[in-house]
């Protein structure tokens, strides 16, 4: 395959990372910290903690974990779009 040109390259996985970046940013600090409060009170509880508290806690994580996956999804596809594909 046609090695596509690397700044195209290097363009669309700055914009990756940076989205992914501010996803974990808003999730991180918006259900820990901003939003605490709402989620309590719109959210049932999560065991016996309640909900702001386990997104603070759990969900961040969790946020995170699936971020790694759409990170490693994604770059394979634009790797390969891009020709820098390991499948060779």
């Amino acid at each position: 395959m046609k090695i596509d040109h690397p700044r195209r390259h290097r363009k669309a996985c700055l914009q990756l990372v940076l989205a992914l970046l501010a996803l974990w940013f808003t999730v991180s600090l918006g259900c820990g910290v901003l939003f605490r409060d709402w989620l309590d009170a719109n959210f049932p509880s999560i065991g016996n903690a309640p909900f702001g508290f386990w997104m603070a806690q759990q969900g961040s994580i969790i946020c995170f974990i699936l971020i790694l996956v759409i990170y490693a999804w994604v770059m394979n596809k634009l790797d390969s779009k891009h020709g820098y594909s390991e499948e060779d």
